[in-house]
């Protein structure tokens, strides 16, 4: 799992969305015929949690799931200025060289060695793949 999935994944979390990993899972057929008796048929599993999940009510919200990450961090983070803080926030590796395999997962073609441009373009960019991918993304951050 690169890292672009795992902050999705992250912010997503209970909050499924219409992506195509999303999709509820189908029940297995039974391996034969004697091996659940008849009287004992197998269970087949709920679809209540797919069907309790918004997967038709538009967008993820990332702003309060993002909140609520910097509240029980405890810690004093800026999402919505900094990759670092972002990832953070969600409990991630921010470290230089999972930033640097997010750069290249995003396509970023200046130098990594110069986090800090990396680090705003990675900020930008990382807004803009959440939004195509079915985050509403604050506007100020959307460009």
């Amino acid at each position: 799992m690169g890292v672009f999935d795992k902050i999705k994944n992250a912010i997503w979390g209970g909050h499924a969305e219409a992506a195509p990993a999303a999709e509820p899972l189908k029940p297995a057929a039974p391996v034969s015929a004697s091996a659940a008796p008849a009287s004992n048929p197998t269970p087949i599993p709920s679809a209540a949690p797919a069907a309790s999940a918004p997967a038709s009510s538009g967008p993820v919200d990332i702003t309060p799931i993002l909140d609520a990450a910097v509240k029980k961090s405890g810690q004093k983070l800026d999402w919505r200025k900094s990759i670092v803080d972002l990832m953070k926030a969600l409990d991630l590796d921010s470290s230089l060289t999972a930033r640097k395999e997010l750069a290249a997962e995003l396509h970023y073609s200046g130098d990594t060695n110069d986090s800090a441009t990396m680090n705003v373009w990675l900020h930008k960019a990382l807004m803009k793949k959440l939004a195509e991918n079915g985050g509403k993304v604050p506007a100020e951050l959307a460009d």
